[in-house]
């Protein structure tokens, strides 16, 4: 039901100057907080120039480590935070100055933060009683909400008596019977055992289908940011690393951090050396040397990307065990990780840690039941679905 809008949007956090007092009343001097975020002239800047338009009823996911300046992005929209420079906008009004309660926005938050004297159906109705909505069409919404989210049944208990799942459910429930133009969600499965967040992800595929509501959320797990978003913000150190539905950043990532963030397990990484026999590009990893494919040659061609020392970055899923080709690298196990249908095999490979996901069904009757530490084993992989980051910049060569 609204289009969002964020352009150069900043926050600055003042520093806290002065002096604290040491318990026998010396004064020494404050210690210095560590962060990886940019110190600025006024404070430290936890969002740098973030641009953004979300379209009508589109998911959002914002992601990435704690501390990375999603939450506070968030609360921006929220007008939770004061915005230090930027401009929001929602239906293309102007909101950097409008209180939270005029956005026509909902918020579920973590922990929930439901009332415990008041029972499920109280909960859910209070923003409604607060906008002084006639007694009948609350009855009717919170019905309608608690229908669609499965908790019809629990609507005269208190929260005390509901399990982790179903409180977040009522948190949703009270967030939508609003009917906002946004609806805004800061990591609301991170309190649920893993079982749960498989079910409460699922249920939020759903409910965005049923309502008219533009979502944004915030995790900082990708695997939810990868199954729940139309479209990924990839933040780091309050700076927004790359923008893309969740095929793009797994296919194509921008740099290091975001190929090695989007994945799991994460992509591996092998200091390699990128070559140029005539017109084609070579890459040597060891002593084995893989040619990309046609279409990174052509991009890698078209920016003029010149021989040089890179970071080739290879998923675990994209590794061949083999004993028969020439483009070789060698490892020995060190861990052997029985999925089921897989197994996960941790190598030491040129001195480092190297995920390899095996099949199950591809290999050997004897080798089913995993591999013995310390065997040597060899694998390869395609020049279809090797990564190429520059040793300088992390970023991807190709783009």
């Amino acid at each position: 039901m609204a289009e969002v809008s964020l352009k150069h949007i900043e926050k600055i956090y003042p520093n806290i100057e002065g002096e604290k007092k040491h318990l026998f009343g010396k004064k020494k001097d404050a210690p210095k907080k560590k962060s990886n975020l940019k110190q600025v002239e006024g404070g430290v800047l936890a969002v740098e120039d973030f641009n953004l338009d979300i379209a009508d009823r589109e998911f959002i996911v914002l992601v990435g480590p704690s501390g990375c300046g999603k939450s506070t992005t968030l609360r921006m929209v929220a007008g939770l935070e004061e915005i230090t420079s930027g401009e929001l906008y929602i239906d293309g009004k102007l909101m950097n100055d409008v209180a939270p309660k005029d956005r026509d926005i909902a918020m579920v938050f973590q922990s929930y933060a439901l009332y415990p004297h008041m029972t499920v159906r109280e909960n859910m109705a209070f923003p409604l009683k607060l906008r002084n909505v006639p007694k009948d069409e609350i009855d009717k919404k919170v019905e309608e909400a608690a229908s669609i989210l499965g908790i019809t049944e629990y609507l005269d208990r208190k929260p005390k008596a509901l399990s982790g799942g179903q409180r977040q459910r009522v948190a949703i429930g009270r967030a939508i019977v609003r009917e906002p133009k946004v609806l805004l969600m800061d990591e609301p499965l991170s309190n649920l055992d893993a079982k749960l967040r498989n079910q409460m992800r699922a249920e939020i595929i759903k409910l965005r289908q049923r309502i008219d509501t533009t979502f944004i959320y915030v995790t900082h797990d990708q695997t939810e940011a990868m199954t729940l978003g139309d479209r990924i913000v990839i933040m780091r150190d309050g700076v927004v690393q790359q923008v893309g539905t969740p095929q793009e950043l797994f296919d194509h990532p921008a740099n290091l951090f975001v190929a090695g963030f989007i994945g799991v397990p994460q992509m591996n990484f092998f200091d390699a050396k990128l070559t140029k026999d005539g017109d084609t590009y070579k890459v040597k990893v060891g002593d084995a040397t893989f040619v990309p494919s046609e279409a990174k040659q052509k991009r890698l061609a078209a920016k003029g990307v010149a021989p040089q020392d890179v970071t080739l970055g290879i998923r675990p899923e994209h590794v061949t065990l083999t004993d028969d080709a020439s483009e070789l690298v060698t490892g020995t196990v060190d861990v052997s990780e029985m999925m089921g249908s897989s197994i996960h095999l941790h190598l030491n490979t040129l001195g480092k840690d190297v995920i390899v996901i095996v099949q199950t069904q591809d290999l050997k009757e004897e080798k089913r039941g995993g591999f013995k530490l310390g065997e040597k084993v060899s694998f390869t992989f395609g020049g279809d679905v090797i990564h190429l980051f520059s040793k300088a910049d992390e970023k991807n060569l190709e783009f």
